[in-house]
């Protein structure tokens, strides 16, 4: 009764959030996934760790893909998403915990980032404006 209580929380508060939040909820999804990655090969767990890296994939893959290429940053960001998902592909396939390591390391960079932005949007410190 509490996990379905909790799930419809969830849901709805992915339903209800504006696109930026959910962009912020996709990077702490990444990370937490491939932190749960790192630790599940620490502790010899393969399945466990296949399972969470392929979450975190599946993350890096949709900003791949919802990208818009129109902005001329997106080219230099697409390249580091695919380095990112580069890590994540080879860190579970070598069960190697380096290369997940470099994963979340750019993935907090990328999301403390967005957080900035998102903290000078709400502020009205936009740079240009």
């Amino acid at each position: 009764m509490v996990v379905n209580a909790a799930n419809a929380y969830k849901r709805q508060q992915v339903m209800t959030a504006p696109s930026e939040e959910l962009t912020l909820m996709l990077y702490n999804g990444a990370i937490r996934f491939v932190t749960e990655s790192i630790l599940a090969i620490e502790k010899k767990n393969p399945e466990k760790a296949h399972i969470s890296n392929m979450r975190a994939q599946n993350i890096v893959r949709e900003f791949m893909v919802t990208m818009d290429m129109k902005q001329e940053i997106s080219k230099t960001w697409l390249q580091v998403d695919e380095y990112i998902l580069h890590c994540l592909i080879q860190g579970n396939i070598k069960k190697n915990t380096a290369p997940l390591k470099e994963a979340k390391r750019l993935l907090l960079g990328f999301r403390d980032v967005w957080l900035q932005a998102m903290k000078q949007v709400r502020n009205g410190k936009v740079v240009g404006k």
